[in-house]
């Protein structure tokens, strides 16, 4: 195991028995474990199938394209509201995990067998309104407008989202205005 995999799992404060049990099922497959984004990402057939999270209410096992997963046991959740392409299956104890460990199972492989086949997700095009005031900059500012265009659609729909979350309109300039140089250096969001 990765050093780095290892001592994530090691230093786990929430829920980190039903990761160790996540974690065997996962290495119990064709799965590859790398190190991305400061976290253990499940891989197979050059691209991301899942991921591993401890929040407050639950274990999840994240998978990167989980709309594309059958889920005839309709366990799947989105993440979160604006989520369009992943999906998590929630956890709360060890024998909650063993007891599903078949569908577990299926759910993994049927998300490899997609990465081998190909499939992507469809996703429509940016389907979000800008607020005014990143209209204004991107208007305003050729560089600003270049480097926020040349950004991945999902990196472009989290500052989207980050900007249209502030209810005042000083807000969201601020916002744009600290997440500039961010922008300017092709970074997302989340990126470091």
């Amino acid at each position: 195991m990765n050093p780095k995999v290892e001592a994530f799992y090691d230093k786990a404060d929430a829920w980190r028995e039903e990761m160790l049990a996540l974690y065997a099922i996962l290495a119990d497959t064709e799965l590859a474990v790398e190190w991305k984004w400061n976290q253990p990402v499940y891989t197979a057939h050059g691209g991301n199938i899942g991921t591993m999270w401890g929040f407050k209410e639950a274990c999840t096992l994240g998978f990167f394209k989980g709309v594309l997963l059958k889920d005839p046991e309709g366990l799947l959740e989105a993440p979160g509201e604006n989520s369009r392409s992943s999906r998590v299956l929630k956890f709360r104890s060890v024998a909650e995990i063993e007891a599903k460990e078949a569908v577990i199972r299926a759910y993994v492989a049927e998300a490899i067998a997609n990465e081998k086949a190909g499939l992507k997700v469809d996703l429509p095009k940016d389907d979000l309104d800008y607020p005014a005031e990143l209209l204004d900059r991107l208007d305003g500012d050729p560089d600003f407008r270049a480097a926020f265009e040349a950004l991945t659609p999902g990196r472009r729909r989290g500052w989207v989202l980050h900007f249209s979350g502030a209810k005042q309109s000083a807000t969201r300039s601020s916002r744009i205005d600290k997440a500039a140089p961010k922008i300017l250096a092709g970074k997302g969001m989340q990126d470091r």
